[in-house]
């Protein structure tokens, strides 16, 4: 049994079959994490590798998975070739049509934390991205591009709660979610956050500490809180207007 047969193409699937697939995953899961996640590396990520299989809908060749590093609802999530996930990081799809989906080449450093939930569109991580330590991703529509630099301490929530009606708690009204895009080539240094809403352009810089509350040009860079364009990284720009990038 294939866990992808019962993820985003399940719908020809009778519901009663999803659900105890699901169920059986989820038990499997239950399981090998808890008792493969602290055998020492090398030999523990080869077997983590090896026996994830079982519950992760698609895990590519050469995947690099470092002690405690934990999976909630791996059935949900596709990773690719060459994938990098150091010590901690924790990855969580929370309900079904929540998805992840991450590309070749990838790197999690420590104690990167990533949760899809709100079932409108998957987290999606481009080829060749870094994502620095105990940076968080949250939401769902959230994309990154391909070749990105995410530094530390990081903040990405395609999310936010709803909070319009005072005669009840905050905690009860639920969520909104609106989607984030970062495109190619960005960088967002250390303790960047990024609210929900917002789209980065093709080869921005955001600088140390910004808070991005709306949309950046590509080849911007931007500071401060909220987040300004305070430049353009021109020779980038030439080059993308003549060869129609821009």
């Amino acid at each position: 049994m294939n866990p992808h047969n019962y993820s985003a193409n399940s719908s020809g699937q009778k519901p009663w079959k999803i659900a105890i697939a699901n169920r059986l995953f989820r038990l499997i899961e239950g399981i090998e994490v808890p008792l493969l996640q602290w055998v020492p590396f090398p030999f523990g990520s080869w077997l983590r590798t090896l026996a994830y299989r079982s519950f992760v809908a698609k895990l590519g060749k050469k995947v690099t998975i470092e002690t405690g590093v934990e999976f909630v609802g791996a059935c949900w999530m596709k990773v690719g070739n060459e994938v990098f996930m150091s010590r901690d990081v924790r990855l969580r799809t929370i309900g079904r049509r929540n998805r992840i989906e991450i590309g070749d080449r990838v790197s999690f450093d420590r104690g990167v934390d990533i949760k899809a939930h709100g079932s409108q569109g998957p987290i999606t991580i481009g080829d060749r991205t870094y994502i620095g330590p105990y940076t968080c991703l949250s939401g769902c529509q959230l994309t990154i591009g391909k070749d990105c630099l995410i530094a530390s301490h990081s903040s990405i929530y395609s999310n936010n709660h709803v909070f319009s009606d005072f005669h009840r708690n905050i905690n009860e009204q639920g969520n909104s979610y609106s989607g984030i895009v970062i495109e190619d080539n960005c960088w967002l240094g250390t303790g960047v956050k990024v609210l929900d809403g917002v789209k980065i352009g093709t080869g921005s810089v955001i600088g140390a500490g910004a808070v991005v509350t709306k949309e950046i040009p590509p080849y911007s860079i931007a500071v401060g809180m909220p987040a300004k364009v305070i430049s353009r990284r021109e020779a980038e720009v030439e080059e993308a207007v003549k060869s129609g990038r821009i």
